[in-house]
């Protein structure tokens, strides 16, 4: 049997598929933080009533003119991006965890388009509100009920996606992560564009969710357009077969000669043994995986720990009072990162070293750690008004663009090698549930991440 039995990705439509896919899980959370100005300024006017009409003229204008005084902070605005925090990251651990046990009772099809769907309803919900006036305290129950439904289905619908990459090569994670990573990309563009354009907040944030939207469309209909493609029926039929044959399988049409002899001597359970080793199988493969599970954990600890708590509150040097002042962390933080961080996902559909054993991969993830005092070092504000400022060592704006696009770039390459490799160091029959596994460790780098911001934070 010869490599022709094995169907091609014609015209790469499933990697685009995945492609969509992935930016369809990021992109709408993404237009929701890059909002937040917008639910906190509405929480303050809505709690500042006696003077609604000169404070909702200055809040239409404070996104293009950041001198224009802004409503007095409620406490509901200032515990805003505190709550959101831990509306998110709860959700996301919690039901990250729960589809690594649910994705062998509930259909794929069911949590995926489930997942857009509901998606896609508080989106056009949220949507809609910008236009209704109400009291700040609904308000702030009903965008925290928003949050956690958004990362809830937002979890399901990721883990899914990397437990249906695991069943395809290993190069066919790589668009879930490089479409995660243009996410970033779009976001930053229109945070750019709402400032050069002098858009009302209202104005930008409905812009933003009507977008999200539009998204979530076209990534069911990429979604509902895959099982019509010959190649992902293929590798799915492989995947619902045994796991002895289907190793025999994949080894005859990629290898093209037979199937090595301990392979054939596993004693690997065929497909109607009983379901009493299943405990061992997920230790088995917990095991198999640890090392880029535990690598794509750190990458996100660190990564988030950094970025955007500590690299958004620093300033440029050279800008003085010039226009660079107002774009300089929408442009050298927020681009700059988003820029870098998909040219390291996407580099991984032509290059994959090291490999998947090789050592040099946790060494490299380990030395992103350097990251955290090159960052702290550079230009960063200080917390609190008069507070006495650490010295800096890399004060020039050249030093932290130059900091943040390698920390980047390394975020995005070393991630999603680690996301590629993880499915690939079991059995073809246990990839979707090291996918889900893997997916569980990298929103538990996103917690880890988002506690050590805190204390980074305080350090400087």
């Amino acid at each position: 049997m010869t490599t022709s039995h094995q169907p091609q990705d014609r015209y790469k439509a499933v990697w685009l598929i995945f492609f969509v896919l992935g930016l369809g899980t990021l992109l709408p959370w993404n237009f929701f933080m890059t909002a937040t100005k917008y639910f906190t300024n509405r929480l303050d006017v809505s709690q500042n009533v006696s003077s609604d009409t000169d404070q909702s003229c200055e809040s239409t204008k404070a996104l293009a003119d950041p001198t224009v005084a802004l409503p007095a902070r409620s406490s509901l605005s200032a515990i805003f991006n505190n709550v959101m925090t831990l509306c998110a990251m709860l959700p996301l651990l919690v039901f990250t965890c729960l589809n690594s046990f649910l994705h062998q009772r509930i259909s794929q099809s069911v949590r995926i388009l489930g997942s857009l769907l509901a998606i896609l309803l508080v989106f056009l919900v949220t949507a809609a509100l910008v236009k209704v006036e109400m009291d700040a305290l609904i308000f702030f129950v009903i965008t925290m009920i928003k949050i956690v439904l958004i990362n809830s289905f937002g979890a399901i619908l990721q883990a899914s996606l990397f437990g249906l990459a695991g069943v395809l090569p290993a190069n066919y994670t790589a668009p879930i992560m490089s479409g995660q990573g243009l996410a970033g990309f779009f976001t930053s563009v229109a945070m750019i564009c709402a400032i050069a354009s002098g858009s009302e907040l209202s104005e930008s944030a409905f812009g933003y969710f009507i977008t999200a939207c539009a998204v979530v469309i076209l990534a069911i209909l990429c979604y509902l357009a895959l099982p019509r493609t010959e190649f992902y029926r293929h590798y799915l039929q492989l995947n619902l077969a045994g796991p002895a044959e289907q190793e025999t399988k994949l080894d005859l049409i990629s290898k093209g000669e037979e199937p090595k002899g301990r392979r054939e001597e596993s004693g690997v359970p065929g497909p109607n043994s009983p379901p009493t080793n299943r405990n061992q199988s997920i230790k088995a493969i917990l095991k198999s995986i640890c090392v880029p599970a535990l690598s794509v954990c750190f990458i996100f600890t660190v990564t988030i720990g950094l970025f955007p708590a500590v690299t958004a509150e620093v300033e440029s040097s050279i800008a003085g009072t010039s226009p660079w002042k107002s774009y300089f962390i929408p442009v050298a933080c927020f681009l700059n990162f988003n820029v870098f961080d998909w040219l390291g996902r996407s580099l991984t559909a032509v290059c994959m070293w090291p490999g998947q054993d090789s050592r040099w991969l946790p060494v490299l993830v380990a030395s992103r750690i350097v990251f955290i005092p090159l960052l702290m070092l550079c230009n960063v504000k200080a917390r609190h008004c008069g507070a006495q400022r650490h010295h800096f060592v890399f004060k020039h704006d050249a030093w932290f663009i130059t900091f943040m696009a390698a920390f980047a770039f390394s975020n995005g390459y070393l991630a999603s090698l680690c996301m590629c490799f993880g499915p690939k160091k079991v059995k073809p029959a246990e990839a979707e549930t090291a996918g889900n596994i893997m997916s569980f460790f990298l929103c538990l780098g996103l917690a880890l991440g988002a506690v050590l911001s805190f204390l980074l934070r305080a350090l400087v």
